[in-house]
């Protein structure tokens, strides 16, 4: 897994989101929505929730909304939605996992898909490919937020099961294993370090690079699932090069 291809995925994810600001703050209500509905709404005992909140701070979602949404999800007739997942094959064999929270999952598993036929691809079956994607906590963390210099800040975070830390342009990645993402989450708490976002991301071992155009018809798939309500993250084993970078931010 080399760092560029890890950050480009991200990038790509991010940058799509941030174009479509309604619909980040559509994904944070279920995250919110749903932690409080496992684990109760105080934070303290409910480490879900926190992690919802951060990230809500995260993207300036108003503090009113976030108490609103908390208290509308501990009522009785606050809606429940359930967390599903997708996983099949975008055209030219790239694999694409798709995670959803939805409160209707005949909607959701028609909508899903329809996308991946209309796009030249086709829906599998659960577990076909969790060998191609390892689960990892990633926190993202603005440079001017650490207040340490990085190998200082490294070492700080070994005992709380740091893999591997990357730095591009003014942003920090954090990676641990999926079991250590509660203590790296507890330790940056503990260094009163914000964090931008925490999530547990499903991170390709192996990637597959692809031509320009063959790598345009599989971003519009990505594309079509981030605009669907009840997706929340999607993720792909596709290389993105500096050419196709290029070719996306035009």
């Amino acid at each position: 897994m080399s760092g560029h291809s890890k950050w480009a995925n991200i990038k790509h994810r991010k940058g799509a989101q941030d174009a479509k600001r309604s619909k980040i703050f559509t994904r944070i209500i279920k995250e919110l929505t749903v932690a409080v509905k496992a684990g109760g709404s105080e934070q303290e005992t409910n480490p879900r929730l926190r992690t919802a909140m951060q990230n809500a701070k995260g993207t300036n979602m108003p503090k009113d909304t976030i108490e609103r949404t908390i208290k509308k999800a501990s009522g009785v007739d606050g809606t429940s939605y359930e967390e599903v997942t997708f996983e099949g094959y975008a055209s030219n064999g790239i694999a694409v996992f798709v995670e959803c929270t939805t409160d209707n999952n005949n909607r959701t598993v028609a909508n899903i898909r329809a996308i991946f036929s209309k796009y030249g691809g086709h829906l599998g079956t659960n577990g076909s490919l969790e060998f191609l994607f390892v689960r990892k906590g990633v926190f993202t963390i603005a440079l001017e937020n650490v207040g340490l210099e990085m190998e200082e800040f490294e070492m700080e975070l070994i005992d709380a099961g740091l893999e591997e830390i990357e730095k591009e342009d003014d942003i920090i990645l954090v990676y641990t294993d999926f079991a250590d993402f509660s203590a790296m989450q507890k330790k940056l708490e503990e260094l009163r370090i914000e964090v931008h976002s925490a999530e547990l991301q499903r991170i390709p071992t192996t990637s597959k690079t692809l031509g320009v155009d063959k790598s345009k018809s599989v971003l519009k798939m990505i594309d079509k699932f981030e605009d669907d309500e009840d997706v929340q993250h999607v993720f792909h084993n596709m290389g993105l090069t500096d050419e196709i970078l290029k070719v996306m931010e035009e």
